[in-house]
Order: structure tokens, then C-alpha cells, then sequence
């Protein structure tokens, strides 16, 4: 239907962090299905616990529960009350997306009686109607208003902002621990732990976007734990995941903690594929993946090494992000010409503005792919005729 335009190639089969198309020319894939493929194409272990489950239960309804199902909400649960001293009770639901998970916490943020949302400006959640409606951008919006609810939009970043807009009316404050669609934008470290202050103040709950920063991205596996992006403890009321949670294969969750998991009553919501065995199994797997290949300090290390590489050139005025969620800025806008010229050189990069390139590969990408991106680079921006 052209909601996406003209793809950029076709491709054909993946294996690690490369990518062929079907003219068999290769590609190292440092988009990664925009932060989806954590463990980058056909990695055995994966593949095997798809496979095994498929093979043993595909679906069921959710009148029932899977093991897969079971282990997978402990897990999620246990690794988010990593590092907290008090007990938090955590309750999940599962999904098929990112977008589904946002609408689930929209949803369960109407169950507190309040109906305001406080976002911020360079904001993505989703497409969905409701997930639409806490995205800030206005070229998404607009053709498809009225969109649900009072949201009101403040600076990203700005702690102040943020005080002065929450009030006894605000359901929920809803916040990307970093802004991944808006070209990889951080935060200063205080602004996690104040915006739970001022949430929480106001009996609001926080609501934290992690579906492109968690399950490792950042090189924590949650972005709101990792030390260089917080400067202080933060227990989110809800957290939101997606994307490389089950390294492909479609699934998301919203979490909850506190009083915020017990807000649902039976039949408030709903879905028929969500936590299904085989994309449970799969998430289960990406886990124990990560954990046993040490690859958060892996991606803190390889994330490190694209940054240096892309700012050894002058004509990158800035870098950004933690672990593989890289950002760079460019002395001049032509984003979408340094991803062609990338794209020609053998290398899957994102134009995430008109200044502001976008990476996100595989939480495995060896040596040798950051290496082969730095003798690159410099030769990419010249084919993309970028100013020195």
C-alpha cells in the first residue's frame, strides 16, 4: 500500500551480522531490522529453540498457559528488579509489538481514573491510534486526528519542563530512556530519576519506553539500570519492549510494577497471539544468549568502537548513545546520501533525521565488521559529497 516507499534492495538470506540480496551482493547489517535482530540472522540457538518449540506446541489461546509463556514473564520480571533492594512485584502482558505494548500501557494508565499523558517532543511509540497519540511528530499525526486522549508534549531532557506540565491530572509520564527514532538522543543522567520524582509526586505513574533501548541495546539490560545514563535508582511503574526482545520473531511486553500490575481486571484486555509458546521460547533464548556470550559488555565495547571510528572523521560534529545504539551528526544535512553512498559501499545504515545517522546492529557484531566500517567510512562521506 506504499506506506513505506520504494525498498531500498531485496534481500535474500542473512547470516550473522551480513545480509545478501538476491543479486548475492553482501551487506554488514548495522541497522539490525531497526534494533530487532539482537543476535543478528540464523544464529543456531535461536533457530533451535524455534524450532524445538514449534515442534512441541505452536499456539494456544490465552485460556491457557505455556511453560515458555511462564518462564518468560519470571525472567523479564526478575532482570527489572535486578539491583533494587526493596520487593517489587512485576505482572506482564504480552504482545506482538512494540506498538501493541504502548497500547496496553495506555490503556492501563486510564485504569488509575486519570486520562492526561505527559510525552515529549521527539517522541515515537508506534503507529496505532493510541501509540500514535503520544508521538510527538506532527507529519505523523495530523492526517490521522483526533487521536485519543489529552497528551500533552514537553522538551525531552528538560526536567523543569516537565514539572511545570504534570499535575493531579496526569495518569502517566512517558518518557525513551533514550530517543532512538529521533537520531539517538541522551538525556542528561538526572533526568530518569527526576522525572519518577515528579511523577510520583503528583501520584502519576512513570511509563518508560524501553522497545529500541532494552534487552541489551545499551549494553545494560535495561537503559533506565545502566550507570552512565542515570545517576540515581529508577523503578518505573511500567516499562514497554519490543523489538529485540525475540531477535526477529514478533513479540512485546508491557511490564508492571507496584500497584500498576493490578490494575487490569479479566476481559480489559486481550490478544490472541500474544506470549504465544514459539515467540516465548525464542525471547528465552535471546536471553540466555546475551547472558551466556557476555554480550552487554560486548555491545558497550563494539558500540564504542563505531563511535570512535565514525568521529575520527571532522565531518561527524557529533556521537551519541550507549552500547549499540549509536548516533551520529553530521556537519551537514545529508543523512539520506551518507546511507546510499553506505548502502553502495556494503554497509546498512539509517538516515534518522536529515542530519543524524542511525545504528543499531546485532548485539554480536565482531571485530572485524566495526573494523572494516572504520576503513570505510571516511571514503563513504566522500561519495556522499559531505562538506570537509
Amino acid at each position: 500500500m506504499n506506506t513505506f516507499g520504494p525498498p531500498k534492495t531485496v534481500l535474500a538470506r542473512g547470516a550473522g551480522a551480513h545480509v545478501w540480496d538476491v543479486d548475492g551482493r553482501e551487506y554488514v547489517d548495522l541497522l539490525g531490522g531497526i534494533a530487532v535482530n539482537a543476535l543478528g540472522h540464523g544464529h543456531p540457538r535461536l533457530v533451535a529453540a524455534v524450532t524445538e518449540q514449534l515442534q512441541t506446541l505452536g499456539h494456544i489461546s490465552n485460556f491457557f498457559a505455556s511453560a515458555p509463556q511462564i518462564t518468560l514473564a519470571e525472567r523479564l520480571g526478575a532482570l527489572l528488579r535486578a539491583g533494587v533492594a526493596e520487593p517489587v512485584e512485576t505482572r506482564v502482558f504480552f504482545t506482538n509489538s512494540g506498538a501493541e505494548a504502548n497500547e496496553a500501557a495506555l490503556k492501563l494508565t486510564r485504569r488509575t481514573g486519570r486520562t492526561k499523558i505527559v510525552a515529549t517532543e521527539g517522541s515515537f511509540h508506534g503507529r496505532t491510534m493510541g501509540a500514535l497519540a503520544l508521538t510527538s511528530k506532527a507529519a505523523y499525526r495530523e492526517p490521522f486526528e483526533p487521536l485519543p486522549g489529552e497528551v500533552v508534549f514537553v522538551p525531552y531532557g528538560d526536567a523543569a519542563a516537565l514539572e511545570a506540565a504534570v499535575d493531579r491530572d496526569t495518569a502517566a509520564v512517558l518518557v525513551e530512556p533514550v530517543q532512538g527514532e529521533a537520531g539517538v538522543i541522551v538525556p542528561p543522567r538526572d533526568y530518569l530519576p527526576s522525572a519518577q520524582q515528579i511523577a510520583h509526586a503528583s501520584g502519576a505513574l512513570l511509563w518508560l519506553d524501553e522497545i529500541q533501548t532494552g534487552v541489551g541495546r545499551t549494553g545494560a539490560w535495561f537503559a533506565h539500570q545502566h550507570p552512565a545514563l542515570v545517576d540515581a535508582p529508577v523503578v518505573p511503574d511500567i516499562v514497554t519492549l519490543a523489538k529485540g526482545l525475540a531477535g526477529g520473531i514478533p513479540v512485546g511486553a508491557c511490564l508492571a510494577t507496584h500497584g500498576a500490575g493490578k490494575l487490569f481486571d479479566p476481559g480489559n484486555h486481550g490478544t490472541t497471539f500474544g506470549g504465544n509458546p514459539v515467540a516465548a521460547a525464542a525471547a528465552l533464548a535471546v536471553l540466555d544468549v546475551i547472558e551466556d556470550e557476555g554480550l552487554l559488555a560486548h555491545a558497550e565495547a563494539q558500540g564504542r568502537g563505531l563511535r570512535e571510528a565514525a568521529a575520527a572523521d571532522p565531518r561527524v560534529v557529533e556521537t551519541r548513545g550507549e552500547g549499540l545504539l549509536v548516533g551520529l551528526t553530521l556537519v551537514e544535512p545529508k543523512a539520506a546520501e551518507v546511507v546510499s553512498a553506505a548502502q553502495d559501499a556494503g554497509f546498512l545504515l539509517n538516515a534518522a533525521t536529515p542530519e543524524r545517522i542511525r545504528m543499531a546492529p546485532p548485539l554480536n557484531l565482531p571485530d572485524t565488521d566495526v573494523a572494516a566500517f572504520a576503513a570505510a567510512w571516511p571514503t563513504i562521506l566522500d561519495h556522499a559529497e559531505v562538506a570537509r
